[in-house]
């Protein structure tokens, strides 16, 4: 190995060492849905024989790794039984400045931060889609996850399916912060 190959190699492995230190500290929190509890009927889905208010949460984060350009949000349950899991809201090209998501935020878009994109979710809408397990299944995870990317635009729009947007978030990935709670019926 020559010596420009071995400090190559050995930036190469502090600064992920840095980006992971860094990431390690990126949080996301909610006033409304608590890490590791059940979520509360305003952000269960309205529909599928689910009774809530289907009211998007407000979302917090902080710490962001270096270089973060732009955010993603998303909310997904891996038990959902469809083979690939269920995605209830998606939203992207959150720019750098927004820390926050409020509560409320609309399928028109009310109260989504400027520039951000809401993509469809599995239940068909570009909006948020509350939690709505079969009844008599175990308790179901929503995980809760924003995404630090490392561009300032994913080239998508809000017809673009899940998993998409999972393949552009995943392709531009800096850090995440994730929480998970709990629904059943």
């Amino acid at each position: 190995m020559t010596k420009m190959t071995t400090t190559a190699l050995l930036l190469a492995s502090v600064f992920c060492s840095a980006a992971h230190a860094n990431s390690h500290n990126f949080t996301m929190t909610s006033p409304q849905i608590k890490a590791n509890q059940t979520m509360p009927a305003e952000q269960v889905f309205s529909g599928f024989g689910c009774q809530g208010g289907n009211l998007s949460p407000e979302l917090n984060w902080q710490n962001p790794p270096v270089g973060t350009k732009s955010f993603a949000v998303s909310v997904y349950d891996p038990a959902a039984p469809t083979g690939s899991g269920w995605w209830h809201w998606m939203v992207f090209n959150i720019p750098t400045d927004v820390t926050r998501l409020p509560s409320g935020i609309t399928e028109a878009g009310h109260n989504l931060p400027h520039g951000a994109v809401q993509a469809r979710n599995d239940f068909g809408l570009s909006a948020y889609g509350g939690a709505c397990p079969p009844v008599g299944d175990a308790a179901h995870p929503y995980i809760f996850t924003v995404y630090a990317l490392s561009v300032d635009k994913l080239p998508l729009d809000s017809n673009t399916p899940p998993a998409m947007v999972g393949y552009m978030i995943n392709s531009n990935l800096l850090g995440k912060a994730t929480f998970t709670s709990y629904y059943q019926r």
